[in-house]
């Protein structure tokens, strides 16, 4: 990207847009994937597949959010590459974290039943769904290298600041898994097995499109792939060390938000279930937010790799404008529709009356959450990991605490103790941002 296209606030928010519409639009087909898994297994005569499937698609859903780093570690080092118009790193980046998905993927095969048997075992079902639930995790345990090796393709073109691979690639590994669920399930009379394998399938397709895909594009990068880069330990020492911190900050926000879980159930079904309910209005926000912070990641990693800092603010400063103002849209639908949202996703009406009860906090939520969302994406594409890793751990400190404080509250103080980990992270990041920008992300600053 020529420095000239972010010379105008029109030219920014037209390039913010460019690539964060592909990904909103890719976010969006991830739960009609569920959707349909859901109807196609529903069906079955007994309910014990549907259980089973949901508690299997929930287990891989953790594990593979776990090594989403693969994905955020390969954009910001990237993009940074990019930005110093260093082809071969690029394509060395590619081949190296292609390679490191294929070791974990190969390893989580490995060691799949005691990974299995004890996510089943943290999750807590049925007997008789955890039965169904191994089976299912046994057969799609099969496509993990192909998932985290999409994940690095993904993050890959996304440093190049090419989000429309993201759709392309989420679209035919929807369309494929949706065919294949109707042909296994619906055709062949497969049950929760089919639904496994029509996602197996549909992952390795995706990695071969993918992977053509990348063919394509290395045509257009100089250099060639360095023997030393890809088999020596030694240079993998920055992606190792960018992946670690990305994979512990997960781990942390896993433990938040299984937590909220689980003090939730504590509290009956009523409770859980309406929090589940409310939790699909931060993720429908998260759909958005997510976009204009991935496109936050592309440019600002190619602006320091550049070190061109008036590019890295007019970034930060649109992909802000844009997160605020979805922000607060989202905000004033939760305020003015939230009540008929809540009918839409639930018809039972103990459940609906006790969401209802806990609505203002998700009105609060995304105006509290976007910075979080937003300076995550800067903090990625600068690499600065560490700071990311501090502020979920800050936030924790925080969390606890005043749950462990406002019990007496029951499910008011669970979300305000939820909302404080919000406001404390965005807090964090904003204050190690300002920091950045005095003493390391300035003309002034010293070449590292």
């Amino acid at each position: 990207m020529a420095p000239q296209e972010l010379a105008t606030p029109s030219a920014a928010r037209r390039r913010i847009w460019m690539l964060a519409w592909p990904i909103i639009l890719s976010n969006i087909t991830v739960p009609l994937l569920g959707l349909v898994d859901t109807a196609v297994v529903g069906h079955l005569p007994d309910s014990r597949y549907l259980a089973g499937v949901t508690l299997g698609a929930t287990l891989f859903s953790f594990l593979y959010w776990g090594f989403g780093f693969l994905r955020m570690g390969t954009t910001g080092l990237t993009s940074q590459a990019l930005g110093r118009e260093s082809d071969s790193e690029v394509r060395n980046l590619l081949g190296q974290s292609l390679l490191l998905a294929a070791a974990i993927g190969t390893l989580l095969i490995l060691f799949s039943r005691p990974l299995i048997s004890l996510g089943l075992w943290l999750l807590n079902g049925s007997e008789v769904a955890t039965e169904l639930a191994a089976e299912y995790a046994q057969i799609r345990i099969l496509s993990a290298p192909a998932v985290l090796a999409n994940y690095a393709i993904l993050g890959w073109f996304l440093g190049q600041q090419n989000s429309r691979v993201t759709l392309l690639i989420l679209v035919l590994t929807n369309s494929v898994n949706i065919a294949l669920d109707l042909l296994f399930v619906v055709g062949l009379g497969m049950t929760s097995d089919g639904v496994a394998w029509a996602t197996v399938i549909a992952d390795y397709t995706a990695l071969t499109f993918g992977l053509w895909l990348v063919s394509r594009q290395l045509k257009l990068l100089e250099g060639r792939f360095l023997r030393e880069r890809l088999l020596t330990l030694a240079a993998y020492a920055e992606l190792f060390h960018v992946n670690a911190n990305l994979f512990v900050r997960t781990l942390g926000l896993l433990f938040a938000m299984a937590f909220f879980t689980s003090r939730g159930a504590v509290q009956g079904d009523t409770v859980l279930a309406a929090n589940a309910v409310l939790l699909q209005f931060i993720m429908l926000t998260s759909y958005a937010l997510d976009g204009f912070a991935h496109a936050a990641e592309a440019i600002v990693g190619r602006s320091v790799g550049r070190r061109r800092w008036d590019e890295f603010a007019t970034a930060v400063r649109t992909a802000a404008w844009f997160s605020l103002a979805t922000a607060g849209i989202a905000s004033l639908a939760f305020a003015l529709g939230g009540h008929y949202l809540i009918a839409l996703l639930t018809g039972l009406p103990e459940v609906r009356a006790t969401a209802g009860s806990y609505l203002p906090w998700m009105v609060a939520m995304p105006l509290i959450a976007v910075w979080s969302y937003l300076l995550d994406g800067v903090f990625i594409g600068a690499t600065a990991i560490r700071e990311m890793r501090n502020s979920i751990f800050i936030g924790l400190a925080a969390y606890l605490p005043i749950w462990w404080a406002t019990q007496s509250l029951g499910n008011h103080g669970l979300w305000l103790a939820f909302l404080t980990f919000s406001l404390v992270r965005s807090a964090v990041l904003a204050g190690y941002y300002l920091h950045h920008r005095r003493t390391r992300w300035h003309p002034a600053a010293p070449c590292l």
